[in-house]
């Protein structure tokens, strides 16, 4: 007969109470069934666990406080995970870690959610350590709860995807570059250009798939940062152009740093979305973050449409 939790509860109880039938009361058994259960158990294990020969008063042999004080250790953290259980039947927790494949995600991302912390305190939210070039594995090896990306691989049938908003893809420029005065830019004007892009495949830069590689367009020249501010600063200096979503520019945008143009008439406008597990994708907690992301964004956040619903 191993030691189980059941047998945990009666020490405790027995220890608590001082008798057996106090002991039985409070677990809701018979005083008989729970004389069963202590008895096998010393059977099991050849030891007393109550001393029986000290007064009316019922004591715990050496062995039942090795037993009690197992008990002690083990109990609390049993009756801690129920109740986390509990809360996690009702929808109030969870976790929720976050991966993230756009350098500038967190711009909307760690406003959105502290927003989703005020009403979803026992939700245990962590970012994944450092920008994902290919986040969905993660999910797949149970690594994170949710991944952010704009344009996803091959799926897994078990994924699911939750368009966030639009956003619109800029191209920019110092205010002293000849194409400055432009309404809007064509292709064909990077092709004599240094872009200055993040490191990563041109598959993963809305620019490169949606805009120059459908024109057959390749500038003579790239130049990689890791940091945006980094971006926008080379830009600002004339070290070349680049191609940021919108809600990036900021400041240099807004102090006449930088100059933002569209690319094409009607503007490059991409969709941001977040993948889960089917699992997570039917979590309370997981519809409301997706819920505040999408209000928090179109409140706050320049060039973008919303899209809930699609």
């Amino acid at each position: 007969m191993p030691i189980e939790i059941r047998h945990m509860r009666t020490i405790e109880a027995v220890a608590q109470f001082g008798s057996l039938a106090a002991a039985a009361q409070r677990l809701h058994l018979t005083q008989s069934a729970l004389s069963h259960q202590l008895r096998g158990l010393e059977a099991e294990f050849g030891v007393h666990l109550l001393d029986r020969e000290r007064g009316s008063q019922l004591r715990l042999s050496p062995a039942g406080e090795e037993l009690l004080a197992a008990a002690r250790e083990v109990l609390p953290r049993v009756r801690q995970l129920q109740e986390e259980l509990q809360r996690r039947a009702l929808g109030n927790s969870g976790r929720l870690r976050i991966a993230v494949e756009c350098h500038t995600c967190f711009d909307w991302l760690t406003p959105a959610m502290d927003r989703f912390r005020e009403n979803w305190a026992d939700v245990e939210m962590d970012l994944v350590s450092g920008f994902q070039q290919d986040p969905l594995p993660l999910l797949q090896s149970h690594q994170a709860d949710l991944t952010v990306l704009s344009t996803p691989d091959a799926m897994a049938a078990d994924i699911v995807l939750h368009p966030l908003f639009a956003y619109e893809v800029l191209a920019l420029v110092n205010p002293r570059h000849p194409l400055a005065g432009r309404a809007f830019l064509e292709p064909e004007d990077f092709l004599e250009e240094t872009l200055i892009t993040y490191p990563v495949e041109d598959r993963r830069l809305d620019l490169f798939r949606e805009f120059l590689q459908p024109a057959g367009i390749q500038p003579w020249r790239r130049r990689h940062a890791e940091l945006t501010v980094i971006i926008l600063q080379l830009v600002a200096s004339g070290q070349g152009i680049a191609a940021l979503p919108a809600w990036a520019v900021g400041n240099y945008g807004d102090k006449g740093y930088v100059r933002a143009l569209p690319l094409g008439p009607q503007g490059l406008w991409q969709t941001l979305q977040a993948a889960t597990t089917a699992e997570q994708a039917e979590q309370p907690h997981m519809q409301a973050f997706l819920a505040e992301v999408r209000a928090s964004v179109a409140a706050n956040l320049p060039g973008v449409k919303d899209i809930q619903g699609v």
